[in-house]
């Protein structure tokens, strides 16, 4: 054989091996993450010729899939109450894929290709049954739902609320909301419309404010993170006298820190740290940051979960206290400003660590997951995450936060013949925007069922003239009462 003919020779070899290989890497390796891309049409299309599980609160379907009569695409996915539950269950678009809540996090049990329903899928294999998607009840309870929708009205922000005993997230609103529908329909050019609005928002409607997006500062309601550190360091008690001032000097710039009004917080410039918490006293707080320094702020808001990435089961955006702060920084951050960074669901974490004796449960949105037949194939079970403070403590500052909504800045949120817990928050922004207006609570005070966080962005209707009581206070009272008088 003459050398040009083994050149050839060699060359379509190591072509036939090329293409050998590539093949079974894309075959066998790349395989699952091919499967797994949400433009893979060969995927949708697989599972648009199942019945995709439902989603459900109590009994009633929020999102289910129902017979289609469009040809190639066996089932059409739609949502009974569309924008009220948008947040929570995201949508499943034949030309967008899955996505923005359950049904992307839980695309696997919703679809039935979940590793989890292996062995149901083998024996749907073995009788003839048609392969069909599990269920996932949710632990979200309507009437708090609805409650939180309605309350938040027109304005832009969220709503959280979780039993503070379990972890199980009983409302989860987000304004301004959208409409799955239009993504999950078969006409393709009224979809890619539908996506192209909503996408080009500048309001962000496909954003859960609840636990994504651009983080808020959380203003005062961080004030209970500061306490709990004060307290647990024994630093002071509910009625230490503390210097509050109308501005504090703030050391290394001649920047000051005042309160709203500008006045002291009590008589010859001090106060109780239980004072200081019922009229949300920003020097007195401030003046507990530069006490403590930051890494005791970071290391108490660690406690209650800052910094750790949650899946409930979609993700949580960690919130966040900066590292390496400075005594001005510390004083700033101490009060929820500078760059401290919170969702809602990490502030309703904070309040119901509170209510359940210092101990953080781990949220979570899903109760149960259920067969085609109903029967069930996982159940949660409550988890605890940490422990926050002591039991002490958290007695401490319960009696605290009570006194912010009977004698304090919380009086919006008292509800009749029941005790509440709450703390007020108005959060700068700078730039000469609106203040974000923030509310937290738990109720009944002596026994816990209920734990709220509200967030109010740009003052909502409201504007500059915000305040955390007046517009939070009552959208968590609606929500607490939602589920207390059941």
């Amino acid at each position: 054989m003459n050398a040009p003919v083994r050149r050839i020779g060699v060359l379509v070899t190591l072509l036939f091996t090329a293409l050998l290989l590539s093949s079974t890497v894309i075959q066998f390796v790349q395989a699952p993450s091919l499967n797994e891309r949400s433009d893979n049409r060969r995927t949708l299309l697989d599972n648009y010729s199942r019945d995709r599980g439902s989603i459900l609160v109590g009994d009633q379907p929020i999102a289910r899939s129902v017979p289609s009569q469009d040809g190639e695409i066996a089932f059409l996915r739609t949502y009974p109450q569309a924008a009220l539950y948008a947040a929570v269950t995201g949508y499943f678009s034949y030309t967008y894929g899955a996505g923005g809540g359950l049904e992307g996090s839980d695309d696997g049990l919703l679809s039935g290709s979940s590793d989890a329903l292996f062995y149901r899928r083998i024996t749907d294999l073995l009788t003839g049954r048609q392969q069909t998607g599990a269920s996932l009840k949710l632990t979200i309870n309507a009437k708090a739902q609805e409650a939180a929708d309605r309350a938040l009205g027109n304005q832009r922000g969220a709503v959280v609320a979780l039993d503070p005993r379990t972890g199980a997230i009983l409302a989860m609103v987000s304004h301004p909301q959208y409409d799955p529908n239009q993504l999950s329909q078969h006409d393709q050019n009224a979809v890619v419309k539908a996506w192209e609005t909503t996408s080009a928002d500048p309001t962000r409607p496909l954003v859960n404010r609840a636990i994504s997006g651009n983080l808020y500062p959380p203003g005062s309601v961080f004030k209970i993170v500061t306490a709990s550190a004060a307290l647990e360091s024994k630093l002071v008690n509910e009625q230490t006298q503390i210097p509050a001032p109308g501005v504090m000097d703030l050391p290394q710039t001649n920047v000051g820190l005042p309160n709203y009004d500008r006045q002291a917080c009590g008589a010859n410039n001090m106060t109780t740290l239980q004072h200081a918490l019922e009229i949300s006293c920003n020097t007195a707080f401030g003046y507990l940051g530069i006490q403590l320094g930051g890494d005791a702020l970071r290391t108490q808001a660690a406690k209650f979960g800052f910094g750790e990435t949650l899946r409930i089961p979609t993700r949580v955006e960690p919130s966040s206290v900066p590292a390496q702060l400075n005594a001005p920084q510390s004083a700033q951050s101490a009060i929820g400003q500078y760059d401290v960074r919170v969702t809602p669901l990490q502030v309703a974490m904070v309040s119901a660590a509170i209510a359940n004796h210092g101990v953080v449960m781990r949220p979570y949105l899903v109760q149960q997951v259920l067969s085609a037949s109903l029967e069930t194939i996982d159940a949660h079970q409550p988890e605890q995450m940490a422990v926050a403070v002591s039991n002490d403590t958290a007695a401490t500052l319960t009696r605290m936060l009570v006194s912010v909504v009977e004698t304090g800045t919380g009086t919006p949120a008292r509800m009749n013949g029941i005790q509440v817990a709450g703390k007020t928050g108005t959060a700068q922004q700078g730039n000469g925007l609106p203040p974000h207006a923030w509310f937290t609570s738990f109720a009944p005070a002596n026994d816990p069922r209920v734990a709220v966080a509200v967030v109010v962005e740009d003052g909502g209707n409201a504007g500059s003239e915000a305040a955390g009581g007046r517009l939070g206070g009552p959208i968590a009272k609606a929500v607490m009462e939602a589920v207390l008088t059941q």
